[in-house]
């Protein structure tokens, strides 16, 4: 079983798994769903921990397992935005597909939630899927947790700018680390990929994927607070932010900072240097 205590608890410790539980260890080729079930995987460019982390996968979240290598490496697709990568079998616990596919309704709300799993303390992420979550208790198969900290409801969640942009404002000097996905690090396009998850919106994972979505906005001025903007480096898109005005910006940049924008680009508040040259703006809401 599992529990969520306040969110005042900061112990982390090590989850043992009951015996009915499959081992990542044991995965074969026919067992090829999993979810996520520590606070945030780093996801690796290759199968290796020296090797770029190109994405953080947050705790419920589910994957489709592609391939396995080296015993302990794992190479897996999201379920969520498909984005592929490789993480250790120590990350998740395997499932079926059916439970693998069940969408997502409730997401943790505070920036870190104490639950309890088999009767030991994890902290999860803001964001996290709080998986088979009813009233205090959640989980699948044999993998079972306790919650009793505030969950965003999807079904029931506004979608609308405001709530998007006050989401952004708590994440104000959070760190940026490449691949990141949490209020402890987190980069450009997964900032704005995890605050319209918040409120319901499902977003790809990369910057430049992200450009691909919602209808263009032709002028800054017509902009609206929500609407993201995408910048780019010799014609190829390398970083996004959200507007909070046609004149100010929330963004990742060594942290997630609020800056002015013109039609150029992005003008760094403390140094006014331009930092980043304005390419697209896109509205999703």
């Amino acid at each position: 079983m599992a529990v969520c205590l306040p969110s005042t608890t900061n112990v982390i410790q090590t989850i043992h798994y009951p015996p009915s539980t499959i081992h990542p260890s044991t995965i074969i080729v026919t067992m090829s769903y999993a979810i996520i079930t520590v606070p945030a995987a780093p996801v690796r460019k290759k199968p290796n921990h020296r090797s770029e982390m190109t994405n953080q996968l947050l705790f419920g979240e589910a994957v489709k397992i592609l391939k396995r290598k080296k015993e302990k490496w794992l190479k897996v697709q999201s379920l969520t935005d498909g984005y592929i990568g490789w993480l250790t079998h120590h990350l998740i616990t395997v499932t079926d597909k059916d439970t693998a596919l069940q969408p997502t309704k409730k997401l943790a709300a505070s920036f870190y939630s104490s639950i309890r799993v088999n009767g030991v303390v994890m902290n999860i992420p803001q964001g996290a899927s709080m998986v088979g979550l009813a009233k205090k208790h959640g989980g699948f198969d044999d993998f079972k947790y306790e919650c009793s900290n505030d969950i965003i409801e999807l079904e029931k969640v506004n979608r609308h700018a405001e709530t998007l942009i006050a989401n952004a404002y708590t994440w104000l000097n959070a760190p940026y680390l490449w691949g990141g996905r949490t209020v402890l690090g987190v980069d450009c396009s997964g900032f704005a990929q995890l605050m319209y998850q918040l409120i319901g919106v499902q977003l790809p994972r990369d910057a430049w994927q992200q450009a691909q979505e919602g209808t263009i906005v032709k002028k800054l001025e017509e902009a609206q607070p929500g609407d993201l903007a995408f910048f780019d480096d010799k014609d190829e898109i390398v970083h996004v932010g959200i507007l909070l005005s046609p004149n100010q910006i929330i963004h990742a940049a060594g942290k997630v900072r609020i800056d002015a924008i013109d039609k150029k680009g992005i003008i760094h508040n403390e140094s006014g240097k331009r930092t980043h040259r304005l390419s697209l703006l896109k509205r999703l809401l």
